[in-house]
């Protein structure tokens, strides 16, 4: 029986504010490609204080909006989100609280996942942040990946990437370039990510 070919895309969703974040997502996404899948480049849209107010069908810049069909069609997620206050970013939180239905009927139960973020200062909350993106995904089921200190850019890296996932630090000011350890261990968790789901899927 010939392979599924739902099961060879990675779904890189994120939400981004000034660009860090999707900056990432691509370097991620280009990690599953060089692992041999398809990465499928998604963003959630911004929330309104007021409720009412609709954003339109698709974004004015970057990967279109994320559709439920993405979830379904996965074989595994990568989720990013700048921090806020410790914590992910209230559109990517919005977006997984709406999805319930995923849950009720495991969609993404047994797919690997990873998470990313990126955050203006070394300490910033960077860690948090890619714990609280973590807990809904192991709600769902999903199987969680990090980065292993295998990967050398793990310990001579001066600025992001951790354990619990890749990451940019971007400066107070946002002008910090995506240094090329980042870069090294985005590229990595995407690689990862992308042989987890491959092997899985032949186990299936």
């Amino acid at each position: 029986m010939s392979p599924d070919p739902e099961k060879h895309v990675i779904l890189v969703l994120y939400y981004s504010r000034s660009g860090h974040t999707a900056q990432l997502a691509r370097l991620i996404a280009r990690g599953v490609e060089e692992a041999g899948l398809e990465a499928r480049l998604r963003q959630v849209p911004p929330v309104a204080p007021v409720t009412e107010v609709a954003q339109p069908p698709e974004p004015d810049e970057g990967a279109p909006y994320v559709r439920r069909e993405d979830l379904a069609e996965c074989a595994g997620l990568a989720l990013g989100s700048p921090t806020r206050f410790g914590n992910m970013a209230a559109p990517l939180k919005h977006f997984l609280d709406s999805t319930g239905a995923e849950w009720a009927s495991g969609t993404l139960a047994g797919k690997p996942a990873a998470v990313f973020t990126s955050t203006g200062t070394m300490h910033g909350g960077q860690e948090s942040t890619l714990l609280t993106m973590a807990l809904p995904l192991l709600h769902h089921g999903m199987l969680l990946l990090g980065l292993p200190f295998t990967e050398p850019a793990l310990n001579a890296t001066a600025s992001g990437g951790t354990p619990y996932g890749a990451s940019h630090v971007a400066g107070t000011r946002g002008d910090n370039p995506v240094s090329e350890h980042e870069r090294e261990l985005a590229r990595a968790l995407g690689r990862r990510l992308a042989q987890a789901a491959r092997k899985l899927a032949s186990q299936a």
